[in-house]
């Protein structure tokens, strides 16, 4: 739980509060931005919240913080539990942003695909009783995707749980030993009907994408929203190969898609053709053509 001792002086006063133990991972920003910001290394409260929608999103980010940063001065049981219940988060045509950040994957996002022929996780949220009763009533796990070798955390413990298949590149398999599906090289795979897999060396050697009915993109550390700018962008540090990377980010441009969801960074909807010029225009960039 955070601590008020070790409130960040950057916050505004009142009664939501962010401490020291910030590792600035964005979720809180992306779950209520009217009320969070980032300031220098942490992420704080630069406004707090007022309306009934405010307050929730605000409770939301707090459960979703990945190292319990995020406090209250005077707590709302009622509206913590009203706030618990809304996650898994719908995005989307059974498509769901499981809160519940992991600090083991630094804060990444993970993500929840309800399908007629089993279910998805992307990446791993924290283990906790209220995601694993959640995804038992959404019918279970059938796959768990990771992304990257980053954002593993408790994929284990829910495979084991729901007798779920684990698929992880080969480049990055040491991340998650004992998984059951392994890819490998850099070919693209339909590995069930509508999910496609998508090999993006960059960030790491075996970062992958999946692509869901050519709609819905999930990206792990590879490309993502930045809502400042207004543009698609892709890690500048922390890169296993910028060469690599590019071409990666040039692949993806042949593939339609409206969504992009990542694991760090803005999650976005575009229409197909102006998502497709905001990659171009990130390759261009990323090849010094544009600034």
């Amino acid at each position: 739980m955070a601590n008020p001792t070790q409130r960040l002086i950057e916050n505004v006063e009142g009664n939501f509060y962010v401490d020291v133990r910030c590792i600035n991972c964005d979720a809180c920003r992306q779950l209520a931005p009217s009320s969070f910001a980032e300031a220098g290394d942490y992420s704080v409260v630069t406004r707090q919240p007022v309306t009934d929608r405010e307050i929730r999103e605000a409770y939301h980010a707090l459960l979703a913080c990945p190292t319990g940063a995020i406090g209250v001065a005077q707590g709302d049981k009622g509206a913590l539990d009203l706030a618990r219940t809304d996650f898994p988060l719908p995005i989307e045509d059974q498509v769901y942003y499981c809160g519940f950040n992991s600090e083991q994957s630094f804060g990444a996002n993970s993500f929840f695909v309800r399908h007629p022929d089993g279910n998805w996780l992307i990446d791993s949220p924290r283990y906790l009783k209220h995601l694993v009763d959640a995804f038992e009533r959404l019918g279970g796990l059938s796959y768990i995707f990771l992304t990257h070798e980053d954002d593993v955390a408790d994929a284990a413990r829910y495979a084991r749980r729901f007798g779920a298949t684990r698929i992880i590149h080969r480049a990055d398999a040491h991340a998650l030993p004992g998984a059951e599906e392994i890819i490998e090289g850099a070919d693209e795979i339909v590995y069930r009907p509508e999910f496609r897999i998508i090999p993006v060396p960059g960030h790491t050697e075996g970062s992958l994408c999946l692509l869901y009915r050519d709609r819905f993109l999930f990206t792990g550390d590879h490309l993502w929203w930045e809502p400042e700018t207004r543009r698609l962008e892709t890690p500048r540090q922390l890169v296993w190969n910028a060469d690599a990377l590019l071409r990666s980010c040039e692949r993806l441009t042949r593939h339609p898609f409206d969504w992009v969801l990542a694991g760090h960074g803005g999650r976005i909807r575009l229409p197909p053709q102006e998502m497709r010029a905001a990659l171009q225009d990130l390759v261009l960039r990323r090849q010094g053509v544009r600034t």
